[in-house]
């Protein structure tokens, strides 16, 4: 009868052949050799992007909408554009879509989205709504959020982990408040002026969904506020809608102090 039993210097080198390829594997693991990426993940990561994408058409109908002169329609698909991206980055680490697609880039599009939605369209909107008097002097305010989101956008530490360094390019809520409150053209130019100037000051804002600091009150807040911005854009005639604009202002006004204190404790 064969003997299977193999000699010990074989099964040595087999030994020592095995181990060899588990060490190579755990190295290519380690070096971030790429894996092997299935159907099912391609398609949800490519979902992830189209998900992404819909903020184009939804501005683009924005768009349509502001040249109409319709604000309350104008302003809720740009809420629903915000709705879009405060969703789409835990979708984004769920399909763990910069490992799955490399070669696309699913932060410059959200980028792209986002200086059409929280910028661009804002300052239009300046001119179709008259949120100041006269072209020139709109022309001028328009043309200081756009320079300052512009600043904003190129940023390479716009924002950290867990804040925004500088104004955090809220133009939306700038845009909405000057056009149902209506203040004085000094106060809009004003606020207009000091946002712009914050742009390029680096004082961290607290990122809503990162900063860990009270950020289940933080978040709890953000959607009361956006609900009660809801109300008298769908119900104008209500006619306590300045009452809830000004009561409102109370959670911007929580957000800039919390954000402020976390600048004072970073710095003791």
């Amino acid at each position: 009868m064969v003997s299977r039993r193999k000699p010990a210097a074989a099964v040595a080198g087999a030994g020592a052949g095995a181990g060899t390829a588990r060490a190579s594997t755990k190295a290519a693991r380690s070096s971030g050799a790429p894996r092997r990426v299935s159907t099912a993940q391609l398609a949800a990561a490519w979902g992830v992007h189209a998900y992404t994408g819909l903020g184009l058409p939804i501005n683009l109908i924005a768009c349509r909408l502001l040249f109409a002169g319709d604000f309350p329609k104008f302003c809720l698909l740009n809420w629903l554009a915000i709705f879009v991206d405060a969703t789409d980055g835990t979708l984004a680490r769920a399909a763990d879509v910069k490992r799955v697609i490399p070669g696309f880039s699913g932060v410059a599009l959200d980028n792209e989205i986002d200086f059409l939605t929280f910028a661009f369209l804002p300052a239009l909107a300046i001119f179709t709504f008259d949120l100041v008097p006269g072209f020139a002097l709109q022309a001028a305010v328009a043309t200081m959020s756009l320079y300052a989101a512009g600043y904003q956008f190129c940023q390479t530490l716009a924002k950290t982990d867990d804040a925004f360094v500088g104004f955090p390019s809220y133009w939306n809520v700038v845009c909405f408040y000057t056009y149902l409150l209506r203040p004085s053209t000094a106060v809009t130019v004003g606020v207009y002026a000091f946002c712009s100037v914050l742009s390029f000051v680096p004082i961290k804002f607290v990122y809503p969904t990162r900063t860990p600091t009270l950020r289940g009150v933080t978040m709890t807040l953000s959607f009361v506020w956006a609900a009660a911005m809801c109300v008298p854009l769908l119900l104008p005639s209500w006619p306590y809608n300045r009452e809830l604009l000004l009561g409102s202002l109370s959670f911007p006004a929580y957000y800039v102090a919390l954000s402020m204190y976390l600048n004072l404790k970073r710095r003791a």
